[in-house]
């Protein structure tokens, strides 16, 4: 016992050294920001293709055919939101580490845009009728969305770094009067450190380009992106994260939050290509995506226990279980489920700490399977992670009947899985009482 102690002790301080790492703090802080600019792409994806379609959507029936003028205004929101979705994780990421750092400013955030953009491509080759031609002054539509999202990730953190520490060396400072405005002469004080900054990215961006011949954003995307999201989109790969979610659950640390800096960027990333793809009437790519994540995996929430709180309901009788299973239904059709996470509990109990871990894992294979055999539709549409299920199956994947019969056969493995350990929890309050 006193072994099994030592580790969660061990895995507890380093999950809150994890935690408090700055640039950790700061991409988590910034994806919370950003989810509901993703939310108004995914809602724009979903009217344009759902209603504003002529050939899909309402717009298909005559007496609806109007509709269809109207969609220029959903493909103009998506634009807006997800083919820009890295240049606002520059700026928050940036901002975030720049008020770690000491700078509550929002500058940290502009400059950060300024170095990132700084080290792109500014032209593009288009071919028309046989002919290349190269057009400057333009950036291209891959290094704004989420194939840029590491590059954006590493640039922002690295240009804020450069910025604060440049900011502390007082010879940099360009002071000002005593009678010059406050706001004026931090502007003017900022001025050297940022212009030292933006000119060692670009020039190491240049560098680089003449070294290798290729881009950084290149550099990244195949050196770390790609490979990464190779092993997210692999079921042993999603597995994986899942388990160790799952095992910091059961010592009492908050498992998304965990894993959410690896699988917010990733997961996140996948259901972006869908959703564009998907605008386009081109064939969704991933099958793994935030989405997902959600309606197979985490169905009333970590550990799918909203087939822990049926169960409940079906075999249990024990009253303190049924309570705690009465309050916990409400915030479990939400995907809350912290109350009986503490409540019951799982936290550091052996007996449903086994299925809390494992229903997820079985879920998520079945979810794979009958997406990968085309059973049940892609999600191409994010959805909020409080959608109820049933709802989250059918909304994010645009109405995929084969999606809401698979997440219902999940919640009845869920309810299986969990039944017998619910039981023998249950002889053994009883015992104890």
């Amino acid at each position: 016992m006193s072994r099994v102690n030592e580790v969660i002790d061990k895995l507890g301080k380093f999950a809150n050294k994890f935690n408090s790492l700055r640039y950790i703090m700061a991409i988590k802080a910034a994806f919370i920001t950003l989810m509901p600019v993703i939310i108004v792409g995914a809602f724009a994806v979903l009217m344009s293709n759902i209603v504003f379609d002529r050939q899909n959507g309402l717009a298909y029936f005559d007496c609806l055919s109007f509709l269809a003028i109207l969609k220029p205004i959903a493909s103009n929101l998506n634009y807006a939101t997800l083919n820009f979705l890295t240049i606002g994780a520059v700026f928050l990421i940036a901002i975030e580490l720049g008020r770690i750092n000491g700078n509550k400013t929002l500058f940290p955030g502009l400059l950060a845009i300024i170095c990132f953009i700084s080290v792109q491509p500014t032209f593009t080759e288009v071919v028309v009728e046989g002919q290349k031609f190269q057009v400057t002054n333009v950036l291209a539509r891959q290094f704004t969305d989420t194939k840029s999202l590491f590059l954006g990730m590493f640039i922002a953190i690295i240009s804020v770094e450069i910025y604060s520490k440049l900011l502390k060396v007082d010879k940099l400072r360009v002071k000002m009067p005593d009678s010059v405005p406050s706001n004026v002469s931090a502007s003017f004080s900022a001025l050297i450190p940022a212009i030292l900054t933006t000119s060692l990215v670009a020039a190491f961006g240049f560098v680089f380009y003449k070294l290798t011949g290729m881009f950084l954003y290149d550099a990244i995307y195949k050196v770390v992106q790609q490979p990464l999201e190779s092993v997210m989109q692999s079921l042993p790969g999603l597995l994986l994260l899942m388990f160790v979610a799952q095992i910091f659950w059961v010592i009492g640390i908050h498992g998304n939050q965990m894993i959410k800096p690896i699988r917010e960027p990733l997961l996140l990333g996948a259901i972006m290509v869908n959703m564009s793809d998907f605008e386009q009437g081109i064939e969704p790519t991933n099958i793994i995506t935030m989405p997902f994540w959600d309606v197979y995996m985490s169905i009333g929430g970590s550990g799918c226990t909203f087939g822990l709180l049926i169960a409940i309901f079906i075999a249990i009788k024990r009253k303190e279980m049924r309570e705690i299973a009465k309050l916990s239904l409400g915030p479990g059709i939400f995907n809350i489920n912290e109350p009986v996470i503490f409540g019951l509990p799982i936290m550091l109990n052996p007996i449903l700490a086994i299925p809390f871990i494992i229903t997820p894992l079985v879920t998520g294979t079945i979810g794979y399977i009958a997406t990968s055999i085309g059973f049940a539709g892609k999600a191409v549409v994010m959805v909020p992670w409080t959608t109820p299920p049933i709802i989250s199956a059918y909304l994010s994947t645009a109405g995929s009947l084969g999606a809401v019969v698979t997440q219902l056969f999940c919640i009845l493995i869920a309810i299986l899985i969990y039944l017998p350990f619910l039981k023998i929890a249950a002889k053994r309050s009883k015992l104890q009482s």
